[in-house]
């Protein structure tokens, strides 16, 4: 089954990392965001990714054209008949990526439309190319077969972003706590597609959260997988320090490889 990340947003409110390269480059903990994504997917067996481009895409090409070279031992002897041996220090042996140029300013629908030719299974997922999530991949894909519609997303309860107060009617402050689970599920992305759900998608302009989501949910085709674990997108300066920071620590709870 093919892993579909979205990987061609110019990341304008992680500027102080992305001015110069694609958001999917950034790195935690010494391996750019989209490596952990794949070792994510890679843990539950599933090894084979399209990668759509946009903003920076030669860059994304250039990381995985020269893997081997970059993170492995290599013997390379030199002259006319060169040639390189490595010596597999890496684990990703098996990975199969397709990169696949999808358009600077194309939609998030649209991309996923354009890698259409790629997919040959009745069933393909997709995620975005900034967020880590400690997911049970396994499980979600089994739900999505059972429930047997067109598409699951997957969904959480963010914390708040402000500290919790209690008041009584005099405005006094009975209690501060701290963030607590919002009452709303929100999409975390890590989603479940049949390739029926191509029929939904428009052309680059679409979005994939708004008119695709919006008319399967409303054929009651969408589905919710909810997950209670980790999940953490990367799209401040504030999120890409702290996901560095739970590296640091040995604390990421999305290293299940």
């Amino acid at each position: 089954m093919k892993v579909v990340i979205l990987a061609g947003g110019q990341g304008t409110r992680l500027r102080e990392e992305t001015e110069y390269r694609p958001k999917p480059l950034v790195e935690v903990g010494g391996k750019p965001i989209i490596w952990h994504i794949m070792k994510l997917y890679a843990h539950y067996g599933f090894l084979d990714f399209i990668v759509c481009l946009g903003y920076r895409g030669k860059m994304l090409k250039e990381y995985f054209l020269n893997y081997e070279a970059m993170n492995n031992d290599f013997t390379i002897k030199l002259g006319y008949h060169n040639e390189i041996t490595y010596h597999n220090l890496h684990e990703e042996k098996d990975f199969r990526v397709t990169l696949a140029e999808t358009g600077l300013s194309t939609m998030t629908g649209g991309r996923v439309k354009l890698v259409e030719k790629y997919i040959d299974d009745d069933i393909f997922m997709a995620t975005y190319g900034d967020g880590l999530a400690d997911v049970n991949i396994k499980e979600l894909v089994n739900f999505h077969k059972e429930h047997g519609k067109l598409a699951t997303v997957t969904t959480i309860l963010p914390l708040s972003r402000f500290g919790v107060l209690d008041i009584d009617r005099g405005a006094r402050v009975l209690s501060f706590g701290e963030k607590r689970k919002a009452d709303s599920w929100v999409s975390a992305g890590f989603f479940v597609f049949d390739r029926r759900v191509f029929d939904y998608i428009s052309g680059p302009e679409s979005i994939l959260e708004r008119q695709p989501l919006e008319r399967l949910a409303a054929d009651g085709q969408l589905m919710s997988y909810h997950h209670n674990g980790f999940f953490q997108p990367m799209d401040t300066y504030k999120e890409y320090l702290e996901l560095n920071r739970y590296w640091d620590l040995g604390q990421a709870p999305w290293k299940v490889w």
